[in-house]
């Protein structure tokens, strides 16, 4: 099915950061073979993700990872068109948000709009999480470049807008884990991350953030967000999602607590990290 025509002030660029994806990157592209652009960077993949890449679109960049915000702002530049679709690797586009962005931008949209909003919808443990913090998972990837920027907080980049942002109904489709071993990695190397971009930004730990946050992440997964509608898998969601927030917490006294107390190093946040470089 072809896209209906668009003008240039509706034509938009798919921005894909990656690396080693090669079991993501052929059903992420082929959801948006329809866009008028699409862009590949690469961080030196080490399997097939390029080679799978360039069967879709000749835009497929290799450079130096930036951090998952650092790369989104790389990539964004490169972006010829005036409107900005980022999907990650291990998303695709439903068929339903393909149509209603299609329809959309198949005629002028109101000068005032500058960004559409999506859910994101999460298959995990054989069946679609409906419920809980991972649903709806609302993500704002479509926006205009002019007034658009990627920021957030490593490892969570977002995309901030200035000006009228419409929600779509049409979802996104987040393939985020294989399997718990799977969503347990990604949690200890995500938490690693938040660690240490927290202690870099001086914050430091309490016993309230060791013991109350996880329970209170946990009670509004499973109980205040309906999470235990989706069965099981709900549960080991909310489970491993209030671990996760204990992770980062522990890992960050550790850090302060531990680790540099070991190195002979008594401070802690950004600005000993600056005067060790000094």
């Amino acid at each position: 099915m072809s896209a209906p025509p668009r003008g240039p002030d509706e034509k938009i660029t798919v921005c894909i950061i990656c690396g080693n994806e090669e079991e993501n990157i052929e059903r992420c592209l082929k959801s948006v073979t329809w866009a008028d652009e699409v862009l590949v960077v690469d961080s030196f993949s080490r399997d097939r993700t390029p080679e799978i890449a360039r069967r879709y679109t000749p835009n497929v960049i290799q450079h130096e990872w930036l951090g998952y915000i650092g790369q989104k702002k790389f990539i964004a530049d490169l972006a010829e068109g005036p409107w900005i679709l980022f999907v990650d690797a291990d998303e695709e586009i439903s068929p339903a948000l393909r149509q209603e962005i299609e329809e959309l931008f198949s005629r002028p949209l109101p000068p005032s709009i500058h960004g559409f909003e999506c859910p994101r919808l999460v298959p995990y443990l054989g069946r679609w999480i409906r419920h809980g913090d991972w649903y709806p998972d609302t993500k704002l990837r479509l926006f205009k470049k002019a007034f658009g920027e990627c920021g957030g907080k490593e490892p969570h980049d977002r995309v901030y807008v200035t000006g009228e942002v419409r929600r779509l109904r049409g979802e996104l489709f987040h393939y985020t884990y294989t399997d718990i071993e799977d969503q347990l990695a990604t949690i200890n190397r995500f938490s690693t991350i938040s660690a240490r971009t927290n202690d870099a930004e001086g914050r430091t730990v309490s016993m309230f953030d060791l013991v109350f946050r996880p329970f209170f992440r946990f009670l509004r997964g499973y109980l205040l967000k309906l999470g235990f509608l989706d069965g099981v898998p709900g549960l080991i969601v909310a489970r491993n999602v209030a671990f996760g927030t204990f992770a980062k917490y522990a890992k960050l006294w550790e850090l302060q607590n531990v680790k540099r107390h070991a190195s002979g190093d008594p401070g802690h946040g950004a600005a000993s990290r600056g005067a060790r470089k000094e």
